[in-house]
């Protein structure tokens, strides 16, 4: 049974009337040797984001990913629509970021995430934490940015060197998560979507003959991935496990079934790089492939999610916050 910790974090503050009482409200039983045991629901008093731009929100609201209008007849951007994936999980204990609040609410969550960051650099990150007390949610997503590295070596380093680095990458990410949780933090850690699956990958193989490129990219990934998986802790309570490789892999199978017209082109405009892409920035009709659209289609650019991948990444956030028994 978990204790309450009645310290105060380093960042965060308490939460809310409502939000207490969806803890008491939340209180379930679980089997265990043979008895039963009262379990409070864990709801975290901050949400602190790391890794790479996938979880960046800008200075002036903008994201990697495509940027929302504030209403259908107000074209002034705002950081809170088409929210990225932390911001989902954040939205699920009502939560604001630091980057993102317009109405001046009271903060508890932030983002440390870094444009272009990669594996080496989440542990600069995860020093301006401070004091973890066990209260705080703490979001891990990196190493695409190292697949990409890695691959744009091919083919003057053999795919077996390539895959060796990325599988130090994937084991040196665990570590750090590791090291997160043995220090008080509940973590939620991402797999790497399956860049081979990428508008780049496509475009990869299409314009290389020596290999399919896009599979060589859907096995890196899976190398720097599969080390991250063998090495967490996996005691069920302080780390939580989200699959962003399955995710993609079975929405590309089956499109339809999740809503998209469109899961293998960029949506934005190329003269639209992120993170300056939004809604009116998106791919005309063109012939018989529709308009794009931030839900409609699965990638914003080459490499990232739109809102609609987001969306679909932060609910599987936060329901493994809420069902893992942290």
């Amino acid at each position: 049974m978990r204790t309450k910790n009645k310290g105060a974090p380093a960042f965060a503050v308490s939460m809310g009337a409502s939000l207490r009482a969806g803890v008491l409200a939340g209180c379930a039983w679980l089997a265990s040797c043979g008895g039963s045991t009262e379990v409070e629901k864990f709801v975290p008093t901050g949400v602190f984001a790391l890794g790479d731009e996938t979880s960046v929100i800008n200075s002036d609201g903008t994201k990697y990913s495509i940027n929302g209008p504030t209403s259908a007849t107000d074209p002034t951007l705002d950081c809170r629509t088409n929210p990225i994936w932390v911001q989902v999980l954040a939205n699920a204990y009502g939560m604001v970021f630091t980057q993102c609040n317009p109405t001046a609410a009271v903060v508890q969550a932030q983002t440390f995430a870094v444009p272009g960051a990669k594996v080496a650099d989440i542990a600069a990150q995860a020093a301006q934490l401070g004091p973890l007390t066990g209260q705080q949610l703490i979001t891990v997503l990196a190493g695409a940015n190292d697949v990409l590295e890695q691959y744009a070596r091919y083919p003057g380093v053999s795919e077996a060197q390539l895959s060796a680095e990325l599988e130090a990458s994937g084991e040196a990410l665990a570590a750090l998560v590791n090291g997160l949780a043995n220090a008080g933090g509940k973590v939620l850690i991402s797999t790497v979507p399956d860049l081979g699956l990428t508008p780049y990958a496509y475009a990869q193989r299409a314009a290389n003959t020596d290999t399919d490129r896009a599979a060589l990219l859907s096995r890196l990934t899976l190398r720097l991935n599969a080390r991250l998986r063998a090495n967490i802790l996996n005691d069920g309570r302080r780390i939580g496990l989200l699959l962003a490789d399955e995710l993609v892999q079975t929405v590309v199978r089956f499109p339809s079934s999740y809503g998209y017209v469109n899961v293998v082109a960029a949506a934005c405009l190329s003269t639209a790089a992120l993170p300056t892409c939004n809604t009116t920035t998106l791919q005309p009709v063109n012939g018989d492939v529709p308009a794009a659209g931030s839900f409609s289609w699965l990638w914003a650019d080459a490499t990232h999610l739109s809102p609609g991948g987001h969306s679909q990444l932060g609910s599987a956030a936060a329901g493994r916050a809420a069902g893992n028994p942290f």
